[in-house]
């Protein structure tokens, strides 16, 4: 995605400059508790690296959600990724989903899937071979739902929390 996209109900849909660190981390800090929250300096580094791997919506001028991730030659979600977006190659195949934030009072709206089928079109686009995230069980329905299929625990532990590995392929 290259520029903003206008939707008919007045919210914008656009990827990440380094003026929009702190509206991020504010809608993370929202939606993640502490432990798993990545941090206003974690989000600088990855914005400053891959700022058009963040796909944002908002409405009336507020960022109600988010989607992010780096893109990798890596198969897996590992959790060196989250926390060094020197990783990050343009040129990967896989596009990594960190994040699917939406704030709480924005929630069932449908905005985080919009946001995700942005994504995936973008990955398809740019040529990768899919999309790979980590999430909770009560998530591996609504992951599917976009033909995410569930590869089972992650060895991931961000968080002290278990995670199951999603991968969506072209």
């Amino acid at each position: 995605m290259k520029e903003e996209r206008f939707l008919d109900d007045g919210r914008i849909i656009r990827t990440a400059s380094i003026d929009d660190l702190n509206a991020v981390s504010a809608v993370e800090a929202e939606c993640f508790p502490p432990a798993e929250a990545a941090s206003k300096e974690e989000f600088e580094r990855r914005i400053r690296a891959y700022g058009n791997h963040f796909w944002l919506m908002f409405e009336n001028g507020q960022l109600v959600s988010f989607v992010d991730g780096m893109v990798t030659n890596q198969a897996d979600l590992t959790d060196d990724l989250y926390e060094r977006a020197e990783l990050h190659d343009e040129s990967g195949d896989w596009q990594m989903i960190f994040g699917v934030n939406t704030i709480p009072s924005r929630r069932k709206k449908g905005y985080a899937g919009e946001l995700l089928r942005q994504a995936i079109s973008d990955a398809k686009e740019q040529g990768r071979k899919g999309l790979v995230l980590t999430c909770k069980d009560k998530l591996i329905s609504y992951y599917a739902s976009f033909g995410f299929e569930n590869e089972g625990i992650s060895e991931s532990v961000h968080g002290n929390v278990v995670w199951y590995q999603m991968r969506l392929k072209f």
